[in-house]
């Protein structure tokens, strides 16, 4: 068990020096940071599902855990829920339909099961959100959860900068 703590914790430190360059932060009138928006451009969309699959198979091999591969169909559907998210002003796992991660999944015609499925609402950058989600328990079991076979990684950037983030883990 120290062994898997271990490598999280460099899987981890592995995982923020592969994040994207950021604006250093600057003080606001209390003296507190101001939030950075971390902007997605058209060569960062290109990038990001790649780099995410990278990091999660590399998090998962480090612990014997097989590799995901990128499905489109699920990479359809996270991206479908995050633009629902933003619509509705609330991150949650059903969709303003009563919709949910296997329902969505199945409009877009993947016809295996769902594992799991972890969302954000945050202004960080893919990195930084994999990273909040390895740091707690139940989303970092969807991640490694060694029965899924299949990854769907989908976004969407309000005007403001705030990224509506799904992930979904399938078999």
């Amino acid at each position: 068990m120290l062994n898997f703590k271990v490598i999280a914790i460099v899987s981890l430190l592995g995982l923020t020096a592969c994040a994207p360059r950021t604006l250093p932060q600057q003080a606001g009138p209390d003296g507190q940071a101001l939030p950075v928006a971390y902007q997605i451009d058209a060569r960062e969309s290109q990038q990001i599902p790649t780099r995410v699959l990278g990091q999660v198979n590399t998090l998962r091999g480090n612990v014997g855990a097989p590799q995901l591969m990128l499905n489109p169909q699920l990479s359809a559907a996270a991206l479908a829920h995050s633009r629902d998210m933003s619509a509705q002003n609330r991150a949650w796992h059903w969709g303003s339909d009563g919709s949910s991660p296997l329902d969505r999944a199945r409009r877009q015609g993947y016809s295996g099961g769902i594992v799991g499925e972890n969302i954000s609402e945050t202004y960080e950058n893919d990195v930084q959100t994999l990273s909040a989600w390895m740091a707690t328990r139940d989303t970092r079991d969807i991640i490694m959860d060694s029965t899924a076979t299949n990854l769907g990684f989908g976004w969407y950037q309000e005007p403001s900068g705030k990224i509506w983030w799904t992930l979904l883990t399938g078999n």
